[in-house]
């Protein structure tokens, strides 16, 4: 069901939202005791999320149009993850221990069983509620095993391997988008309750409490009035790499499709794959160097407000009324983000791993590079290269698994 946006013009709605951000975060520092309270449970970066989404299934705004989306995650994002990623200590990162990846293979695991699964229990006990073909069914949700384990590529590869028309892929990408966009939903509510998930999950989260007091640390020790040049410079650093991840990634992703096909399996085809990929580790390597001294005059914080207005955009993809035109779909897909969730809490429980470790080991499977640094930062902004690491590891992963989990839907149904 398409409604016609109060606001079509993307320049009207961009300053709609970062006018809505701005209110978020004034709101959120008030001394107002109602207000207060209702910020200590809700995390303002869940506002700048939902509230979108409601401008979006409300008709005031249209995510389906904009180009807001590609702008954000293809300028914005390498642009923060640079920025984020300039104060970064390598070192406590890898010292984070295996738990992030036990973590992130427990959530591609449930994705993988969490199909068959769903489709199990959706086709036996409410057949009903499926409009279409099991043949059909089965086809189409590989698509969302692509999307959820890996990325856009890995759901495109499944498209062609199972030949899901285009019909049935318009349904099971409408699932995709709003199945994902709630639990992501969850996350960030979770991330804002992490200390009480911790305790709950009986967690030893001293190392990620020992990065993230580093890099406090770090910033307060080198804090300065910033100038207009070190404003410029922080620009340019975060733009200049952009440009330079785009140059490569135009010509990189081409060479590989024409000379090494198969790696497309890989996502290494993908030029958003190999631009997150270089603007990644070029904030990296400048962390190694004296631009690392540019987190002291604000480096972060302009890069936390580039990854707010992309949570905005991405917010705004969804439109929760697409539910009423495929309700069976939607259930089963509610079923089997379940299954995946409550796999990962059973194994984080066992292992005693961190609620942070839950939230980006799943989000770098069901969202990929795009969402994965959004959640880590929700815990901290100097996480959000774990966000995108686990996410590289989810688009090698992602056209395997989700060719596996096919098989297994076919058996099923």
């Amino acid at each position: 069901m398409k409604y016609l946006a109060i606001f079509n013009n993307d320049a009207t709605v961009l300053g709609l939202l970062i006018m809505m951000l701005t209110i978020i975060f004034v709101m959120e520092k008030s001394q107002i005791h109602r207000v207060k309270q209702f910020f200590k449970y809700v995390p303002a970066l869940l506002l700048c999320y939902f509230i979108p989404s409601i401008f979006n299934s409300m008709g005031v705004i249209s995510g389906e149009e904009s180009n807001l989306y590609f702008i954000a995650s293809r300028y914005l994002l390498p642009a923060s993850l640079v920025l984020l990623t300039l104060s970064i200590d390598l070192k406590k990162i890898i010292n984070l221990g295996p738990k992030a990846i036990i973590m992130f293979l427990t959530g591609t695991f449930g994705i993988l069983i969490g199909g068959p699964l769903s489709l199990l229990i959706v086709s036996h006990f409410f057949p009903s509620l499926i409009p279409i073909s099991s043949e059909d069914l089965w086809r189409g949700l590989t698509t969302v095993a692509g999307s959820w384990i890996g990325g856009g590529a890995n759901q495109a590869a499944m498209k062609e391997m199972f030949n899901v028309n285009d019909q049935i892929f318009s349904s099971m990408i409408t699932v995709d988008v709003i199945v994902a966009n709630i639990w992501m939903g969850f996350l960030l509510y979770g991330a804002g309750i992490n200390e009480k998930m911790d305790r709950w999950l009986k967690a030893d989260s001293s190392a990620i409490e020992d990065l993230k007091n580093k890099l406090i640390k770090y910033k307060k020790e080198n804090q300065k009035i910033p100038t207009f040049l070190d404003f410029m410079i922080i620009l340019s650093i975060a733009f200049g790499l952009t440009g330079i991840s785009h140059a490569f990634a135009d010509v990189i992703a081409p060479y590989i499709q024409d000379n090494f096909p198969f790696l497309g399996k890989f996502s290494l085809t993908s030029k958003f794959f190999w631009l997150i990929v270089i603007a990644t580790t070029g904030g990296l390597i400048l962390s190694f160097t004296k631009f690392r001294k540019y987190e002291g005059v604000g480096a972060s914080t302009i890069g936390s407000i580039f990854l707010y207005i992309l949570v905005a955009t991405i917010g705004m993809k969804m439109n929760a009324l697409a539910i009423l035109d495929s309700p069976g779909v939607f259930v089963l897909g509610l079923i089997w983000m379940l299954i995946h969730v409550s796999l990962l809490l059973l194994v984080a429980k066992i292992i005693r791993a961190p609620f942070f470790f839950v939230a980006v080991g799943s989000q770098a499977n069901v969202g990929g590079a795009a969402s994965a640094p959004v959640v880590a930062s929700a815990f901290h902004p100097s996480l959000a290269p774990v966000g995108v690491l686990l996410a590289v590891l989810g688009y090698a992963l992602g056209t395997y698994a989700a060719w596996l989990c096919g098989i297994l839907m076919q058996f099923v149904a």
